[in-house]
């Protein structure tokens, strides 16, 4: 099928390509938290700013850094995965995440493939630290940043995990909470839907036809080879 989304669902795609914090899962005062200890350890007056959401560490160092050498970069990075790697007890499932992971989870077995998987801006150690705290299952095409050259928003990290389950990435469906994110999705060739949970709204709009508050606004159903993406209650 090829996905020819229309300003507002229902739409009809062939898999989700799911990112994690902001989107599944709140990580929101971790992230906050970490980054600043970090820009005052380093004797920085920044402050970490929703555009940096989605966006790797390393790119994130290099943009408030420049100057920094190889060396330099390569010890901040390991001391902001150790920083939100050990502060993982505010990490909060978003609503609707769990029902939405389980009615893939059932299409993936009515269907015989995978449906969805999760495209993140972590690390896969992060990765793991944050997702643990869930109880929710991972998909084993799991795409983090260490497993790209490139993070988002360049397309390589959604082009990657359209590859992982075997889907092209015009039959796939981007849901992201920032603005690079829905980047990455775009230059992939998926269509793109926004949750506003970090960003505000106005600024995810150009990106993607349709925002969602939450996942929790979301139905997944299964219409022939095709999953029905729908507003809950139909509103």
């Amino acid at each position: 099928m090829s996905t020819a989304p229309t300003a507002d669902l229902p739409w009809r795609t062939s898999a989700l390509l799911l990112d994690m914090d902001g989107t599944l899962i709140d990580s929101g005062p971790t992230v906050v938290r970490a980054w600043n200890t970090l820009f005052a350890e380093l004797g920085s007056t920044a402050t970490f700013e929703h555009d940096m959401h989605g966006t790797p560490a390393k790119q994130v160092l290099a943009r408030v850094f420049p100057d920094m050498t190889e060396d330099e970069l390569a010890a901040a990075h390991a001391r902001i995965e150790q920083l939100e790697s050990d502060d993982v007890s505010e990490i909060v499932i978003l609503p609707g995440t769990a029902r939405i992971l389980e009615q893939l989870d059932a299409a993936s077995q009515q269907l015989g493939r995978p449906t969805w998987t999760i495209v993140t801006s972590c690390t896969q150690a992060l990765f793991g630290a944050r997702w643990a705290t869930t109880g929710l299952p991972a998909p084993e095409s799991l795409v983090t940043a260490d497993q790209v050259e490139r993070g988002k928003p360049d397309p390589a990290p959604y082009l990657l995990g359209a590859e992982r389950i075997g889907v092209d990435p015009a039959h796939a469906v981007v849901i992201e909470d920032s603005v690079g994110g829905l980047r990455s999705g775009i230059d992939a060739g998926c269509a793109t839907i926004a949750v506003t949970t970090t960003t505000p709204a106005a600024d995810l709009e150009p990106y993607a036809p349709v925002l969602l508050t939450s996942l929790d606004d979301l139905e997944v159903s299964v219409e022939g080879d095709d999953l029905l993406l729908s507003r809950r209650g139909g509103v």
